[in-house]
């Protein structure tokens, strides 16, 4: 399922030099695997969040694009591509593992893949078209008109009518349609947006068109899932992109806290553990607030862009009115000779983050050129005309989904930051284990009671330590049987504690238990192994004495 999918999604960045499929993703991604009442598997799917569709366009150095534009340019659709006629950012040709067979397995027609393979040729293309400015006008035109060719040959367009919706667009000004004319620079920026906008919705309907081939109709009860979100990125020139995928971090880590250091301790309370409360000092929502809330950094962002005459520079203002000096996590960034402008600093969890406000309003708006869109819509290209119904992914729900599950939670630490394999940069590691978390994690476990278990379950599991110490046939609740049994072995009595409905362990010693009843195991089984082998070899003596 996954293989395909991630060329799309999947790429080379600064921390990775894998040009394999399993790069680090410029995309959440949470998969799930359904099961019914009875844990009988039901069905799986993939919510998506934070495409970062900017890379189709840019990326920074170092970086390279999603790889499903370089399985192209490999030619194993020669049909639709020709060599070396594309322009591309830090590129490197390679030549990768197309597996189309996925798309054969999931239950994709051949005219889906071939409009698959069509729109993400004619997105490269894009990339191609040229434009100049008229003589002695503020007006854009095609110079030459072959990419544009292949661009409307592949999306089932008209050449002349792509060309003339992008240098001519018609725009509502009141309750009429006027034609707009358009510079070189306007040009451009919207074929960048037209290109990001079909990727973006081609990649989110081959994930509900995934889930639809997944999905039994079988009634749904529990699911395990796996969040996979790109992590925390501090680049020399950080944008709006860096922005979304940090404040996401964000929450996840105040996520993390929430449930390692609040609900661990609110749980003895609850228990009646005895329990000194620690602050552990991770709370993370004066950072959030700052981003999220009326008139954070993002309220203030949706505010301008209502704004006619908005730009970066009152954007800029309005945040410094707002914040400068109110808020420790929003500062004015240090001048760094020979580093990329920066416009504000914000105080993360993992670092202090210099921020470049250049285009957040377009961005944030994202406008799209509604005449060449109008085009898309009445394309003859069958698959182009329905990705432009619209979609809408939700931080939000994400959040939601993850307060109703048992939280388990992996750590990717980068070990270097040359990518040299084996090389272990001891300050850049602990840094990272601070700034997540993981140290005060460990410390938190170490002074508390990680592991825990329901008194009926642990009664169940582990009565065959000592079944004398509860007797067959003879009525005992579940917290006196797992006390009388626990006061019978051979342990700490000081490792554990008993709560109103569980026993608490502290780390360690439920391993140890795990391992007696291993042992405990082995010794039946071995009997039990023993007398079976003493019968037939009884029984075998037996026949041996008979035929004499």
């Amino acid at each position: 399922m996954s293989d395909y999918l991630f060329t799309f999604i999947n790429e080379v960045t600064s921390y990775s030099k894998n040009t394999s499929e399993h790069t680090f993703p410029s995309q959440g991604k949470f998969i799930r695997i359904h099961f019914d009442n009875r844990g009988k598997l039901a069905s799986a799917d993939i919510e998506t969040y934070l495409l970062e569709k900017s890379r189709v366009t840019f990326q920074l150095k170092a970086e390279r694009d999603y790889h499903i534009f370089y399985q192209i340019l490999s030619q194993i659709k020669p049909e639709l591509l020709g060599k070396d006629e594309y322009r591309t950012e830090n590129s490197k040709i390679n030549v990768f593992d197309f597996r189309q067979e996925a798309f054969d397995v999931l239950g994709f027609t051949q005219e889906e893949k071939n409009s698959i393979y069509k729109l993400t040729g004619a997105i490269m293309h894009y990339g191609n078209m040229k434009f100049k400015q008229k003589q002695r006008e503020e007006q854009a035109e095609a110079d030459g008109t072959e990419d544009a060719d292949k661009v409307a040959y592949l999306m089932g367009l008209n050449s002349a009518d792509l060309i003339k919706g992008l240098c001519h667009p018609r725009v509502k000004v009141g309750n009429e349609w006027v034609t707009k004319g358009q510079n070189v620079a306007q040009v451009y920026y919207a074929i960048g947006a037209l290109a990001k906008s079909v990727y973006e919705k081609m990649f989110l309907w081959m994930v509900v068109r995934i889930n639809q081939s997944l999905d039994t109709k079988q009634p749904r009860q529990y699911f395990i899932g796996v969040l996979d979100i790109a992590g925390f990125e501090i680049f020399d020139f950080n944008t709006f992109e860096q922005m979304c995928i940090n404040f996401t971090n964000e929450k996840l880590q105040q996520f993390f806290n929430h449930h390692m250091f609040v609900l661990e301790q609110e749980e003895y309370k609850k228990e009646g553990i005895e329990w000194k409360f620690i602050d552990f000092g991770m709370d993370l929502q004066a950072c959030i607030d700052l981003i999220e809330k009326p008139m954070g950094i993002m309220s203030i962002l949706e505010e301008e862009c209502m704004f006619p005459k908005a730009s970066d520079a009152t954007f800029k203002a309005k945040l410094y009115d707002n914040h400068l000096g109110k808020s420790n996590n929003f500062q004015k960034p240090r001048v760094v000779k020979g580093k990329p402008e920066a416009h504000f600093s914000l105080v993360h969890y993992a670092g202090t983050v210099d921020y470049n406000i250049n285009n957040w309003l377009v961005k944030n708006k994202d406008p799209l050129n509604e005449t060449v869109v109008g085009l898309f819509q009445k394309s003859n290209l069958k698959l182009l005309g329905l990705l432009f119904a619209g979609y809408a992914g939700n931080l939000n729900k994400l959040m939601t989904n993850l307060r109703s599950t048992h939280p388990h939670f992996v750590r990717c630490i980068i070990p270097n930051e040359t990518k040299t394999p084996g090389a272990m940069e001891n300050p850049l590691v602990m840094h990272q284990l601070r700034c997540n978390g993981v140290l005060e994690g460990i410390r938190i476990c170490r002074k508390g009671f990680p592991n825990r278990i329901l008194y009926g379950d642990f009664k169940q599991r582990y009565r065959i330590l000592n079944p004398n110490a509860i007797p067959e046939g003879q009525f005992i609740d579940n917290k006196k049987a797992a006390e009388k049994l626990l006061g019978s072995l051979d342990l700490d009595h000081n490792q554990y504690k008993l709560g109103h409905t569980k026993v608490f362990f502290k780390a360690g010693l439920l391993g140890q238990l795990e391992e007696m009843r291993d042992d405990r195991l082995a010794l039946i089984i071995t009997g039990i192994q023993a007398r079976s082998r003493g019968l037939l070899a009884r029984v075998e003596f037996q026949k041996i004495v008979e035929r004499r």
